[in-house]
């Protein structure tokens, strides 16, 4: 299978978990088959591979996730960048580009897109692969796949197929509705919009230069913040005469909101926390080192991180957003690929951190213009260059860096170390990474 999944998003309704940054498919709520915790991102990819081992799978998704997905899944990972976020219209036809004219894909190999953030079982993407069987028999430019509704959602819009088929043309479809349309609309025998779509590379990239103006993929990417911010469904979907769609009854669901994610939690505890006898359907979601205590509480989620506190009605919690939009807050913790930061303090003229890097992983060289640096080594051994200066470090060590000092480090076992920043203008753009060859 040729499978791109689609990462972007921010989650803030899985707040204070979710940010702008760390988005919800790279939060570890799951357990694997080693019973370790892994993401959204990191289920669905170990998924893909054992269902086909020799899947190729592109993540399209915006800069500000890729190291996060470099950190979860590993270096070799392919990933389509978006400059910026257009929606997925421009994203799958980004992707398709990438897949075209970087990674060399015959136009008529068969390409599945699907979001990176479902929570399904192996039937799923045994599904996938007859949604590819369906696609490459060209009798449909586009194939979909429609979920068997479960409820009368309002989440989600809807595939009105023309007969009961496992596989069908599709009569229209259905925007978003109220409970009642919902449910007249499955007793029509109307399916979920899951997001799912197969088509033939050569389909889509005749599609998008029809509808962008671009030479190959380096063209379309250069431009890309010009696009016009389209869905696929309204740019595509909804617009192509010859479409099919395949009923899928398996498994589905959109872990969106805390209230979803808590019903496929394998434990109403994750990290430090207590619940007595007395609560009932309450979950409890603890980054931070102090405990979390809940007494007496039904339908309720907790969640705690360096990004804020949630105690929450389960029901009540997916109209967060909004109230979060409104916080204006240093983003705490977040993800890099060689490794992660939590942010410990916040001063005037100062900022103290604690920087984890993973075995084998360094830092890009750079370079401060209005802050000077700490590091202290609290766990692990590494290797650190300052201006050219090489040395190892190890427990207990203490290296600093003037402004405008180039320095790097690189992780030789696990390492840990408190950063201190200290300046009058402290701000992430005062960060210039310099090419060393």
């Amino acid at each position: 299978m040729n499978v791109i999944l689609l990462s972007g998003g921010s989650g803030k309704r899985l707040w204070p978990l979710s940010n702008d940054i760390r988005s919800k498919q790279f939060i570890k709520f799951f357990k694997n088959q080693y019973d370790e915790y892994e993401s959204m991102v990191q289920r669905v990819y170990r998924q893909i591979l054992e269902v086909d081992p020799s899947a190729s799978v592109t993540i399209a998704t915006s800069k500000a996730q890729a190291s996060s997905i470099h950190n979860q899944l590993g270096d070799t990972v392919s990933i389509s960048i978006e400059p910026d976020r257009r929606d997925t219209f421009p994203a799958i036809a980004l992707a398709t580009s990438y897949l075209s004219d970087v990674k060399g894909l015959d136009p008529e190999e068969v390409v599945i897109v699907c979001p990176v953030d479902p929570y399904v079982d192996i039937e799923y993407y045994e599904a996938l692969k007859e949604l590819e069987a369906v696609a490459a028999a060209g009798t449909s430019n586009l194939v979909l796949m429609g979920m068997e509704p479960t409820y009368p959602s309002e989440k989600y819009g809807y595939i009105l197929p023309a007969s009961l088929d496992p596989v069908s043309s599709v009569s229209r479809f259905l925007e978003k509705p109220d409970v009642e349309d919902a449910r007249r609309y499955i007793q029509d025998g109307a399916l979920w919009n899951g997001g799912i779509f197969a088509f033939k590379l050569g389909y889509l990239l005749e599609k998008a230069h029809s509808l962008i103006d671009f030479t190959d993929y380096d063209d379309l990417f250069s431009r890309y913040s010009t696009l016009k911010k389209i869905s696929f469904d309204y740019e595509v979907v909804e617009k192509e005469p010859s479409i099919s769609v395949v009923r899928y009854k398996g498994e589905w669901k959109d872990v969106g909101t805390w209230n979803t994610l808590t019903e496929t939690m394998h434990e109403n505890v994750i990290g430090n926390g207590i619940l007595d006898r007395s609560c009932e359907n309450v979950h409890i979601i603890n980054e931070l080192d102090v405990p979390v205590v809940a007494l007496g509480l039904d339908d309720v989620v907790i969640s705690a991180s360096p990004e804020g506190i949630l105690v929450s009605d389960k029901e009540q919690s997916s109209y967060i957003k909004p109230i979060v939009d409104q916080i204006e807050h240093e983003i705490m913790f977040a993800e890099k690929s060689w490794g992660s930061y939590q942010v410990l303090d916040i001063g005037a003229t100062s900022l103290t951190i604690k920087v984890t890097l993973n075995a084998g992983n360094r830092m890009s060289m750079h370079y401060h213009q209005n802050r000077d640096e700490v590091w202290t080594v609290i766990s692990g051994k590494g290797k650190c260059v300052v201006d050219g200066h090489e040395q190892l470090i190890g427990v207990g060590d203490i290296v600093t860096m003037q402004a405008n000092q180039l320095h790097t480090v690189e992780a030789l076992t696990d390492l840990q170390m408190i950063e201190v920043q200290i300046g009058e203008d402290i701000r992430k753009e005062d960060k210039i990474k310099v090419d060393v060859q």
